[in-house]
């Protein structure tokens, strides 16, 4: 069995380098930017964050063993202060692969400074929200809990608030994927030269 695991390894990687390989260009982040916009939860914390973090591509797949990754733009005062990737791995009960796009929120300073740091792990309480209609309501570090949310056709949706100066939010782009994993999302931050 664990031969077996180890065998899917680089399917798994090979996915996610096809998902994540191609250059965002600024486009790839403006799109993103308004796909979130669209969404009444969405829109304060556009208003009232100290900056944000984009995501506009993160690939996800595994089978027993999987794993994320993406690289995004971090912001603040709406200009581009560094680049930012996403890795998690995870281990446990899991089939399937997935693209979304992802938005860090920052409520202040402090909590900006701490993600852009240089290395920054959300903990096992983290968790986002789905923006649109779809199998995945939390992703956290603890895994994901399979359920629904209402897009924003419905004109509801899930209310959230900050965890720790940080509010995350998720638009599901394709896949599926069922899960019930551990790991944490780690995030790398590269200042802008």
């Amino acid at each position: 069995m664990m031969k077996k695991l180890f065998s899917f390894l680089p399917f798994v990687a090979a996915f996610l380098v096809v998902i994540c390989s191609n250059p965002a260009l600024a486009d790839k982040y403006a799109d993103t930017i308004s796909v979130f916009k669209k969404s009444e939860t969405v829109q304060p914390f556009f208003n009232q964050s100290y900056g944000y973090a984009v995501f506009p591509t993160v690939g996800k797949a595994g089978m027993g063993i999987g794993g994320s990754y993406g690289t995004g733009l971090v912001y603040q005062g709406g200009k581009v202060t560094g680049e930012t990737s996403l890795i998690k791995a995870t281990f446990g009960l899991q089939l399937g692969g997935q693209a979304f796009s992802q938005m860090i929120f920052f409520q202040d300073k402090r909590a900006y400074d701490e993600f852009t740091s240089g290395e920054f792990e959300f903990d096992a309480s983290a968790s986002a929200v789905a923006i649109t209609a779809g199998v995945q309501a939390k992703a956290g570090t603890e895994g994901a809990t399979a359920g629904t949310s209402a897009g924003p056709a419905t004109g509801k949706q899930a209310k959230t608030a900050y965890h720790k100066g940080m509010a995350t939010f998720i638009h599901a782009k394709g896949g599926l994927m069922y899960e019930a994993s551990i790991g944490g999302q780690k995030f790398s931050f590269k200042p802008k030269n």
